[in-house]
């Protein structure tokens, strides 16, 4: 078996790529492939390139004839639908609208009526979706993937490096993870969790042999202004950044599973707990004050 670790720059940060298969040009084009399908993602749902897939949706807000979609976006269109009807409405789509009103870089809070102009384009339950034809009801709605498209994009390399014969692999997308089957001798892959508030330093490590694990928390993009910290995480209701949990990390088979619920959790606040509890899948959180609770098991390190 041949061993190779390929870095790509992807979905807005770095990505890896840790693969073993039979030969070299198996290697070389294995990681090609799965490269290329992240990068076709990347483009298909980009807000920022106006020919992508989502840009034409949302160039259609305010037309009552709305659009049509191709299977995989209808796919994925339902998956959104299942996520916010099971967080309640937390999960939400077209809650990215709320980005124009938060400067992170210049790390300004909203000014007055900012958000209020802008609750009334966030709903999912205001869209029209009846497969294959969606309809933004308001002009100025917008879709956002970005709550689950890296996550998606990490499944569908695993997918595509399946296919072609490679079964011992590790996907890093911007720090979620998917594993393809553990190394070649059988030894599993360790994974570092890291610590919200101290990003060198893990606060627990983990064995994977299959599945996936993914991390959300309010280290991502944030300001603090007056002591407060003001994360990028915002709840679709009010428009105000989450408080309660630093962060949440969750195992699933899936990457798309683990990462929305770790979204989900992070937006119920100090209700994650219970609600991933409720959920059944191995999580970890690491709350405002640093204090780690969960249910993974964490080898070196004491999760209560």
């Amino acid at each position: 078996m041949r061993f190779q670790h390929f870095s790509f720059h992807a979905m807005g940060g770095p990505c890896s790529l840790q693969l073993f298969a039979r030969d070299e040009a198996l290697l070389q084009r294995a990681a090609a492939t799965a490269t290329v399908e992240v990068h076709r993602i990347e483009a298909k749902y980009s807000r920022y390139k106006e020919d992508s897939v989502l840009s034409r949706i949302n160039a259609s807000a305010g037309d009552r004839a709305g659009t049509d979609v191709d299977p995989e976006t209808a796919a994925l269109l339902d998956y959104a639908a299942a996520a916010h009807e099971q967080s309640d409405g937390l999960f939400d789509a077209t809650s990215g609208v709320l980005r124009r009103a938060w400067d992170f870089k210049a790390r300004k809070l909203p000014q007055p009526g900012q958000l209020e102009a802008l609750l009334p384009l966030v709903g999912w339950h205001k869209l029209q979706w009846r497969k294959p034809r969606l309809v933004l009801p308001h002009k100025g709605m917008e879709l956002d993937f970005g709550g689950f498209g890296k996550e998606y994009a990490a499944d569908r390399a695993a997918g595509v490096l399946a296919a072609m014969g490679v079964h011992h692999g590790l996907i890093e997308l911007g720090g979620d993870i998917r594993v393809l089957g553990p190394q070649p001798d059988g030894s599993p892959w360790r994974v570092g969790i890291r610590h919200p508030r101290a990003p060198e330093t893990p606060v627990a490590s983990i064995e994977l042999s299959s599945g996936a694990i993914a991390s959300s928390g309010d280290y991502e993009r944030y300001f603090e202004l007056a002591g407060r910290r003001y994360s990028h995480i915002l709840d679709p209701h009010n428009g105000w950044p989450i408080e309660g949990l630093a962060s949440v990390s969750v195992l699933a088979e899936q990457c798309l599973v683990a990462g929305t619920a770790t979204t989900i959790a992070m937006l119920k606040g100090h209700k994650g707990r219970d609600w991933l509890e409720q959920l059944g899948l191995p999580w970890l959180v690491v709350d405002a004050g640093g204090s780690v609770e969960g249910s993974i098991h964490s080898i070196g390190v004491e999760v209560s």
